[in-house]
């Protein structure tokens, strides 16, 4: 793939898999780093003009993404946009994605009519076990949209389906070790593989290597239920209240690079 040239003006767009939730930093803002940031940190070692805003906010379904970061992205001229819609979507107990895709083409368009380079993001495989085994197919049929969209503007495509590939020997995708501690939101290794998938889709030469990973203990089967059990207690019940309630972990969240700034 030949060498992408040296981008300028990073703009990142999305829901908390942008913001980079689960990657834990309580030095920046919002108390997160994540994938975008490390992207962004690559891309500033190649020119000494770069500069980056994440306007990502967790929580947020596709039509709010659209409307509430789109223009503001638009309006800061950028010439790298990142963009991942629809997870939140996908996981509601109804959901139109054939509608959704629709929205999400336009303003996929309006991206791509600037001059910039665009990426699109396919969502991760859930797999055939785990929480969201039972709605796989809503997931297969969002990437095709995705693979769509894309080919029709000329965007890139950041695959997670297909990360599998990417993953360290002995490693899988449901891997505890890549995920934060919510089974939600990757962690910090997570976060570092989304940013080697998405610098190499760019073609942009980088120095990134996968994270190294702890060794996997063995856990009894007690311990494993206590754990579930906790987990459930901490993380899926309130997530459940949340959407029985109308309300968005995203509620009182800023986003936290609003506009352009240099990397530190």
């Amino acid at each position: 793939m030949p060498t992408a040239p040296p981008y300028h003006r990073f703009v990142a767009l999305g829901d908390s898999f942008t913001e980079g939730v689960g990657d834990h930093d309580p030095t920046r803002a919002n108390g997160v780093r994540g994938w975008a940031d490390r992207v962004a940190e690559a891309l500033a070692r190649q020119t000494d003009d770069f500069a980056y805003a994440n306007l990502a906010i967790r929580g947020r379904k596709l039509l709010g993404i659209l409307d509430e970061q789109v223009d503001p992205a638009l309006a800061l001229a950028p010439d790298l946009v990142t963009i991942y819609a629809g997870a939140n979507d996908i996981v509601r107990p109804k959901v139109d994605l054939d509608t959704l895709a629709e929205a999400y083409d336009v303003a996929v368009g309006r991206l791509t009519a600037t001059g910039a380079q665009v990426v699109l993001f396919t969502a991760f495989d859930p797999g055939n076990g785990g929480i969201y085994a039972p709605i796989r197919g809503r997931f297969a049929l969002y990437n095709e949209h995705v693979r769509v969209i894309a080919d029709r503007h000329g965007a890139t495509v950041a695959d997670s389906w297909r990360m599998a590939h990417r993953l360290p020997d002995g490693v899988v995708a449901s891997d505890a070790r890549l995920w934060d501690v919510d089974r939600m939101h990757l962690g910090p290794a997570g976060h570092q593989l989304v940013a080697i998938m998405v610098l190499d889709a760019l073609g942009v030469t980088h120095d990134l290597e996968p994270l190294p990973l702890d060794d996997l203990a063995d856990v009894s089967r007690l311990e494993r239920l206590r754990a579930d059990a906790a987990w459930t207690r901490g993380f899926l019940v309130p997530w459940i209240q949340r959407r029985l309630t109308g309300r968005s972990s995203g509620d009182s969240i800023s986003p936290r690079r609003p506009g352009l700034a240099p990397v530190e």
